[in-house]
């Protein structure tokens, strides 16, 4: 199943925007989804339903840092590299929807952004357009990291 099917697949059963963008990634790097899930759980609703920067966003930055971040606090051109390949994603993010903010991305798509989890229903799943935007996401990490190896 590719990166992207298995995140909206992942999103469609409940878990939040961040959750569902890193989950398909852990086995490429020997984690546990149960971790990935703890992990990333804050991020979602644009950072624990601020509704800023979209949870499928701070996925891309999380595995980013899973891929290129063990580098030594010294290792300036590491480091570099990291930050270069994070303003990579969420640059292609943002050309491909406009914004990084969730509160943005859901007025865009006519929903009324509020602060605390929505009840997943077939309602919330048919207006917002998240299950698109975390398949986006982890299309755009797997394009990067292959590029990147």
């Amino acid at each position: 199943m590719a990166h992207s099917d298995e995140a909206e697949a992942l999103f469609m059963q409940g878990y939040n925007c961040a959750q569902a963008t890193a989950v398909p990634f852990a086995g490429a790097f020997g984690i546990e989804e149960s971790l990935v899930l703890r992990t990333t759980a804050g991020f979602g609703g644009g950072m624990g339903g601020l509704r800023e920067t979209c949870g499928a966003v701070s996925a891309m930055v999380y595995v980013a840092g899973l891929h290129a971040g063990g580098y030594a606090p010294g290792d300036i051109a590491a480091k570099t590299a990291l930050y270069d390949l994070v303003k990579s994603m969420v640059r292609e993010f943002s050309e491909l929807h406009g914004t990084t903010c969730c509160r943005e991305l859901l007025e865009k798509a006519s929903c009324l952004p509020k602060s605390d989890p929505s009840a997943r229903n077939a309602e919330y799943y048919a207006t917002r357009p998240c299950a698109r935007i975390v398949a986006s996401a982890a299309e755009i990490i797997a394009r990067t990291l292959e590029r990147s190896r």
